[in-house]
Parts: C-alpha cells; sequence; structure tokens
C-alpha cells in the first residue's frame, strides 16, 4: 500500500508541477490588478484629503440639505415579500427625512398575500401606490421593474405631477434617513447615482453572511470608487440607485423598454448601458455619520446554498450575459473594467484549485517526512525565480487579505475583521461553485434553446432599534385615526391594574384586535402578518422545543435563506431572542401575529 501511495503521489507532482508555474503567472497578474486599483484609490484619498478640507466638506453637507427637493419615485419590485414589506415600507418611511418622494410598489396578481399587504400599505401611507404587474409571477426582477415603471406613468396623468427622480429597492432595503437628500443634490450633475450598499452586522458565527460584508465592504470601499476614479462605468447595485428621468428616456428610447426582463442582472446591464449612452455617473463614496455609513443596508443570505444561488445569478447575468450582449465594447479603461467584472470566471476556480493544491503541498510534504522519501514539491523552490514567482504571488495575496480586513475594519470594526482571512478561504468554496453553477446553467440554456430564469433570493428584514423615541401606544392609535383622543382619555382613568391598554381597550370594544396589532407593529417596528395553518408544515412548526413554544407563546412559522421565522403575539425582548438562539443555528427573525392567529395555528399544529 504504501509503495502504491508512492507511486500515485509522484505521478501526481508531476501533474502539480506542471500546472504550478501558469497558475502562479495568472495569480500574480491578478494580484498586481488589485495592487494597482488600492494605490490608484490611496493615492487618490490623500490627493483629496490635501485639497478638499473641512470646510469644503461642512458646505458641501449645507449645500445638499438646502438644494430645492425634486420629486422622487422609488420602485420596490415584490413577489413573495408579504412578511417583510409592511416593515420595510413603515421603517423606510419613518426614518427617510426627504419630504418629496413616493413608494410604488410592484406585486403579482397570483401572489395574494402580497398584494394584500401592499394594499393595507396604500391605505396607510399617502405616499405609498400599488402596481400590479401584467403578467403572472415570477417573471424577472426587470419585468417587474417595468410594470411599475408604467404605473408610475399613469398615476403622473391621473394627478399631474412629474417624477424627476427614479429610485430602485428592494423589500429588504433600510434606506439611510439622508440618503434620498444625496441622491437629489447630486442628480442636478448626474444621470445615475449609486448610493452605496453594505449588509448589516451579524454575529461572527454566520460566516455566510460574513463574506457578504467582507466582500462589500472592499468593493463600495476600493473598486467602486476606482470606477470613478479611471474613468469606467459604474454599475447599478440594484438598490439605492437614483435616475434621472432624462437617463430613463434614453434607455426606453430603443425599444421602450427601462429594464431588460431577459438580463438575470438588469441592475449591471442598465449601468453599462448608460455608459455607453453618454450619461454621467456618480458612486458616493462610503462616509460616515454619528458612526454609521451613509449607505443602504440589508441582510444578505446566511447559508451556503443561499449564498451559491444568489450568487449563480450574478456570475450568469454579469460576466456571461454582459458578454454576450456587449462583448468588449467601449475604450481601454471600459475593457478593463470588463475584465476586471468577467476574470471571476478563471479566477474564481483558479482560487480554489489553488487551495487544494496547497492543502496536497503540505499532505506530501507530511509523507516525505514520515517515509523518508524526498518531497517532490521542492523543485518548485530549487532556482531563484521560482521562489521570487511563489513569494511574489505570496505576498500579493497578503496584501490582498490585509486591504480587505481594513475596508472590513472601517465598517464593521477590528474584531469582526479578525475573520477576514478564514472567510475568504471559505469565500472561494462558494464562489467556484456558483462560477461552475452558472456556466451550466447558462450553457444549458444555450443547448436546449431555453430561456435562462430568475433566482430569487428569501429576504429578511431587520428588526432595528429606532434612534428615535418609541411613540407610545395611545399616542399611535390617536394619530393613526383607531381611536379618539377623549376615548384614550377615558381607558387611562379607567384602565385596571395589571391590565394592559391595548387589551382593555379591545374588551371594551373601543379597538378592534386587528387594530391593536397594527399600532403594536408600528410601535416595535416589527411586521405584522397573517399565517395559514395549511401553509405551514408540522416539522417547522415544531422546529423549537415544545416547553420553550409553550411558555415564550411563539410558533415557527418558516425555514428560509438562513433564517428561522418566528411568530408571537407578544412583543419580543432581548432574554427571549437569547434563549431562542441556544435552540437553533438559523438567525431568528420575529414576526407578530393576533392572539386569534395564534391560537388558531397552535390547535392546528401543535
Amino acid at each position: 500500500m504504501e509503495d502504491f501511495l508512492t507511486a500515485a503521489i509522484a505521478v501526481l507532482d508531476l501533474w502539480v508541477r506542471t500546472l504550478s508555474i501558469p497558475l502562479a503567472l495568472y495569480i500574480l497578474l491578478s494580484g498586481l490588478d488589485e495592487v494597482f486599483i488600492d494605490c490608484v484609490c490611496l493615492l487618490t484619498w490623500i490627493s483629496n484629503r490635501l485639497i478638499r478640507g473641512a470646510k469644503d466638506q461642512a458646505a458641501e453637507h449645507t449645500a445638499v440639505f438646502a438644494s430645492p427637493p425634486k420629486k422622487i419615485s422609488i420602485l420596490v419590485p415584490l413577489w413573495k415579500e408579504s412578511t417583510v414589506i409592511r416593515q420595510m415600507v413603515d421603517n423606510n418611511v419613518g426614518g427617510i427625512t426627504y419630504a418629496n418622494y413616493d413608494f410604488f410598489l410592484g406585486c403579482y396578481p397570483n401572489d395574494t398575500e402580497t398584494l394584500e399587504a401592499v394594499q393595507e400599505l396604500e391605505q396607510r401611507h399617502k405616499n405609498v401606490h400599488v402596481a400590479v404587474c401584467g403578467n403572472p409571477g415570477p417573471t424577472s426582477k426587470a419585468d417587474c421593474l417595468n410594470w411599475i415603471y408604467q404605473r408610475m406613468l399613469s398615476y403622473e396623468r391621473e394627478h399631474g405631477v412629474r417624477y424627476e427622480i427614479i429610485m430602485t429597492h428592494d423589500a429588504e432595503d433600510v434606506i439611510h434617513p439622508h440618503a434620498l437628500h444625496w441622491v437629489n443634490y447630486h442628480c442636478d450633475i448626474y444621470d445615475m447615482v449609486q448610493v452605496p450598499v453594505l449588509p448589516l452586522r451579524t454575529p461572527m458565527r454566520e460566516w455566510t453572511h460574513g463574506i457578504y460584508c467582507d466582500e462589500f465592504a472592499e468593493f463600495q470601499t476600493k473598486d467602486m470608487p476606482g470606477r470613478q476614479i479611471l474613468g469606467g462605468f459604474i454599475p447599478s447595485n440594484g438598490v439605492g440607485t437614483g435616475f434621472t428621468r432624462y437617463s430613463l428616456d434614453q434607455l426606453a428610447a430603443r425599444d421602450g423598454r427601462i429594464f431588460e426582463p431577459e438580463c438575470l442582472t438588469e441592475d449591471y446591464e442598465n449601468g453599462l448601458r448608460l455608459h455607453f449612452l453618454g450619461c454621467p455617473q456618480l458612486f458616493m463614496p462610503v462616509q460616515m455619520e454619528a458612526g454609521e455609513p451613509l449607505a443602504t443596508r440589508e441582510y444578505f443570505p446566511h447559508t451556503a446554498h443561499a449564498a451559491i444561488r444568489q450568487r449563480t445569478r450574478w456570475v450568469t447575468g454579469i460576466a456571461l450575459q454582459s458578454w454576450e450582449r456587449h462583448g468588449w465594447r467601449g475604450g481601454i479603461g471600459t475593457k478593463y473594467w470588463l475584465w476586471r467584472d468577467r476574470k471571476g470566471l478563471i479566477g474564481n476556480p483558479v482560487s480554489l484549485f489553488t487551495m487544494l493544491l496547497s492543502l496536497y503541498g503540505l499532505f506530501t510534504l507530511g509523507w516525505s517526512n514520515w517515509t523518508g522519501r524526498p518531497w517532490g514539491m521542492a523543485e518548485l523552490m530549487s532556482t531563484w525565480p521560482k521562489l521570487a514567482l511563489f513569494g511574489s504571488t505570496t505576498t500579493l495575496q497578503l496584501i490582498h487579505l490585509g486591504v480587505r480586513a481594513w475596508c472590513t475594519s472601517r465598517i464593521y470594526g477590528w474584531k469582526y475583521a479578525s475573520g477576514v482571512p478564514l472567510r475568504a478561504l471559505y469565500a472561494n468554496y462558494i464562489n467556484c461553485r456558483a462560477t461552475f453553477g452558472a456556466m451550466w446553467r447558462y450553457s444549458y440554456a444555450k443547448v436546449s434553446k431555453t430561456r435562462l430564469t430568475w433566482l430569487k433570493t428569501d429576504h429578511s428584514y431587520p428588526v432595528l432599534a429606532s434612534a428615535a423615541r418609541v411613540r407610545k401606544l395611545g399616542e399611535i392609535l390617536v394619530s393613526s385615526g383607531r381611536l379618539t383622543a377623549d376615548n384614550l382619555e377615558w381607558a387611562l382613568g379607567h384602565q385596571p391594574k395589571g391590565m394592559r391598554l391595548g387589551e382593555f381597550l379591545v374588551r371594551c370594544h373601543l379597538l378592534t384586535e386587528d387594530h391593536l396589532y397594527e399600532a403594536l407593529s408600528l410601535q416595535a417596528s416589527i411586521p405584522l402578518s397573517r399565517f395559514d395553518p395549511q401553509r405551514i408544515g408540522r416539522n417547522v412548526a415544531r422546529a423549537l422545543p415544545a416547553h420553550v413554544i409553550e411558555r415564550h407563546q411563539l410558533i415557527p412559522v418558516k425555514i428560509a435563506g438562513g433564517f428561522l421565522f418566528v411568530a408571537s403575539p407578544e412583543l419580543p425582548d432581548a432574554a427571549k431572542e437569547r434563549e431562542l438562539a441556544r435552540y437553533t443555528r438559523l438567525t431568528v427573525r420575529m414576526h407578530l401575529l393576533t392572539a386569534t392567529n395564534f391560537d388558531s395555528l397552535r390547535r392546528a399544529l401543535l
């Protein structure tokens, strides 16, 4: 057996030595490319610090909020988003400080739960409007956006208004309170303005989501500004993108469509098309306000399966579909950024393969020490050129990790950034799987002459601690018209000791149960949902121990995207959330439901 293994290793050593040199050369080229962008961004940052002082920055900040507010339309495409869209709209309407904007929420006629949620929001907020797509869903995000845009045009005709800026957002987005002010200001000059997009922080144990934190921190801190500095095109991030009306008219001039339905990454496509049309674009550099980045924040997938699924769509649209649709058009600067966007087709598999070769080298080194035979890989370090080549690639990789760690620390702190090296290894696996999946799906679609389908990502909306004071329940009920001030005053005077105000109001028939829970949802910024027992599996409902379900009056209702969605008629607290974390490795997301709905679920499922 030992002789057989030794012979097999000798054959593999030959292959590894043959492949190592070209692999190292590619890694060297890619590493130098990263260092080039690092140097460009660093030199630009230093020059800006020397040229622009604190007074200039303060003057710009003043000008932003003094700029006349243009009318802004926010388009949000939805499919099966009934569990998050209520909280997304309520949270952002309550937080955005810009006054002149409207939401247009697009949903499908065969998605009744989301349609009902959106209709409720339309009744609750005067600046929220429903847009029903003409096709049953799901089609694609781009198709949904086109229908929303048409609904916006109809609304303009009906009400005699005109939206000067159109923004795109998703159902899980936390829009920065001041973001629309900055988009409004920059759209005086630019036809497309991209607000930074950064994942919300999660515990370090959530490795998959940590990959997004690392990569987005680096991409938004380095790559996007690098495109601006070097005159490249700015791809839309899909969310937090503001378009002037003029730019959308330019996009529609060819075939009347703003967003390309067949494109899996219509955001990237529009950024590239606007660049070719000569429309000026801007990426807003990441800047901090009160210790937090001025950016669109959201959760990303928390499981490997969900991340691979999402990244498969990204690779297919950005690298393969874009290549097919646009080739290598444009000047040298455009071609350079097209190459950077597409080099992952080679770079992702190479990264994983290189990691496997490193593990193989360590294994054979141990084997040679154990058997006393010469190490077959020693030849790779036998000459100065080879030693310099492999030393250079290693140094460049360490520099890249250091830059990524710095970018991550800027947003999430150094403690979180300490996990960058390990998460980078995990990211190699995720990205490689996604690249192979994209190549397979794209090739299969071409051979079978079928259309590529939209790989939708499950979304979760964060439960945010509001910086503003928490409004009292009675104040919310009166301001929303659910209760008169006189009835509130009477109830506070007659409320029995030990009985909660909402419970007393319902008992006295001054308030319905549904209206009470609507107010509680607004007060706590937790989504209010209704769940059908027939649509919840018993195995899901029993995902937590029975004594935990009974003690805390809650029930698991859904598992998706690395989240465990839990519904309860009681508002959560920190102690309850800590206890739930002991019984599941999934990230728990709380939903509110009425006591009546909870009782029906408990009888049917438990």
